[in-house]
């Protein structure tokens, strides 16, 4: 048995200009977290030779890898040559729709395990990308590549992605003291709303080829790179700040990046303390995110009185790798 494991991301500036209708306009930045919450990805040769067995939320058994319902899962057998005689298993530390780049992680996770599975070793970047165009090519989902990256390279890094969709990736080389404290400072509230981030996606599609969010998603590049100037430097209250910015930025895109409800909970944490933050992923839902440097065990009481659960977590060092091979 082969066991991947896949960490899921957290976006920290520049989110959405990964997107193709906005980077091969302009050119996209982003800086991002993978974190220590994790799907498993495991697959087995399959006693039954001419069948394939898929478990994730259901359990798919058929006679074709085509014939599958899970779409990532059939189109990465596709992409790798496997269409029987194989079961794959997959769990995860948190549910999908939930703004942390669930989708890619996964995706990454399976394809580092089909790899090894066929004994051949690939590159991060070569797993990233096999995985964007699952998503973006195959799928013609309307996503981009962020979430796949941060999922096979791991760390706190800063991404640049050209006109022509290719990805070069950098260290951010953090200290030791500015991660403890970015860690600590950062918080996680489940908010219980689930969305398909296509759908917000979508619209924000919409809105760059349109025109309308050209502007939008220029300040929010801008604010990427003064994330990562402000990490690089340990101004972590400036990266409060930024996010802050970002919210006002990113609302302006598209209105379904937020609702009265998380506006509500938004102006809660900063009533209590919270520099800024932002919702994880596209929006509409799933974790809010917030730097808060004091009072954090107030905002907590307070989001709590609200309805919202806090998840804590730890920045990930390392991408997509393979836990178990035997």
């Amino acid at each position: 048995m082969i066991i991947a494991r896949s960490p899921f991301r957290l976006s920290l500036g520049g989110g959405g200009t990964d997107l193709p209708s906005y980077y091969s306009k302009k050119g996209g930045f982003f800086v991002s977290g993978a974190i220590d919450k994790y799907v498993h990805v495991a697959v087995n040769p399959r006693f039954e030779q001419d069948s394939i067995r898929v478990s994730y939320s259901k359990t798919e058994i058929v006679g074709d890898a085509a014939r599958l319902e899970h779409p990532l899962v059939r189109e990465g057998l596709e992409m790798v040559g496997i269409s029987k005689g194989i079961e794959i298993v997959s769990v995860a530390d948190a549910p999908a729709a939930t703004g942390l780049g669930s989708s890619g992680s996964f995706s990454v996770g399976l394809l580092r395990a089909l790899h090894a599975y066929l004994q051949e070793e690939k590159s991060a970047q070569f797993v990233a990308e096999e995985a964007c165009s699952i998503a973006m090519n195959r799928l013609r989902e309307p996503s981009g590549k962020q979430d796949e990256y941060v999922a096979a390279f791991g760390g706190v890094r800063s991404y640049e992605v050209d006109r022509d969709g290719e990805v070069r990736v950098h260290s951010m080389n953090l200290s030791t003291q500015t991660l403890a404290e970015l860690e600590a400072s950062t918080m996680m509230f489940y908010t219980g709303m689930t969305r398909s981030s296509s759908s917000v996606l979508s619209k924000q599609k919409a809105a760059i080829e349109g025109g309308a969010g050209v502007d939008k998603m220029d300040r929010i590049k801008e604010i990427g790179f003064g994330v990562r100037d402000a990490l690089a430097a340990g101004d972590l209250t400036k990266f409060g700040e930024l996010l802050d910015e970002h919210w006002k930025a990113k609302r302006g895109v598209v209105s379904a990046m937020s609702n009265d409800k998380i506006d509500h909970w938004y102006d809660t944490a900063k009533k209590y303390g919270a520099l800024g933050g932002k919702l994880c992923g596209a929006g509409g839902g799933g974790f809010l995110m917030v730097y808060c440097e004091n009072g954090r065990s107030k905002l907590r009481e307070a989001m709590a009185k609200e309805g919202l659960v806090e998840h804590r977590f730890h920045f990930e060092p390392e991408g997509c790798k393979i836990i178990h091979n035997a």
